[in-house]
């Protein structure tokens, strides 16, 4: 019996594994949030970039000049033509106010929540010729990973991604005004 307690003790080709299995669920849970919020920051870098895009219609007037039936429509499906590959349009709320007073406006025009944290949106007026605009868009990112929901998407499971755009619309014309 004492020769197989001293070779036990002295055995050591197990002690790799056991390490291992100890440091195995905190890196890999480590690893797999490192790769969530690299997700959830490629998802807002896209937000912004087709917020730009889409606001660039405004801008142009290329929308008030189209006059379509539902521009909010038109908006949503430019907004989401660079972004479907990690963000669900369906969910993208969409805020295009046009400011009354011009950019000393745009601070009285801060993002209003619901109770669960979802923005309440106030209207979709774009202005016309040489006016300024707010264009706000937000998206509820949810997590994917059940261990690390909890901790980085605290009780609702997501976070919200928001971009903004203040913007003053080019001087254009519209066809058939007297002048044009």
């Amino acid at each position: 019996m004492g020769y197989f307690t001293k070779r036990w003790k002295k055995e050591t080709a197990g002690t790799t594994a056991i390490e291992f299995s100890l440091v195995a669920i905190p890196f890999i849970t480590m690893m797999l949030g490192i790769v969530e919020i690299a997700l959830m920051y490629t998802a807002g870098s896209l937000l912004e970039g087709s917020t730009a895009a889409a606001a660039r219609m405004i801008r142009t007037g290329q929308l008030q000049v189209l006059n379509p039936a539902d521009p909010e429509a038109v908006f949503r499906e430019a907004l989401c033509a660079n972004i479907k590959a990690l963000v669900n349009c369906n969910n993208i709320q969409i805020e295009v106010v046009q400011l009354p007073d011009g950019f000393m406006d745009a601070g009285d025009y801060a993002p209003q929540f619901d109770e669960d944290g979802n923005l309440i949106t106030r209207a979709f007026t774009m202005g016309g010729s040489s006016d300024v605009v707010l264009i706000r868009t937000a998206y509820r990112y949810p997590f994917m990973t059940p261990l690390l929901t909890p901790i980085l998407g605290g009780a609702s499971g997501s976070r919200l991604l928001m971009s903004t755009v203040v913007l003053e619309t080019e001087p254009y014309e519209f066809e058939g005004e007297e002048g044009a």
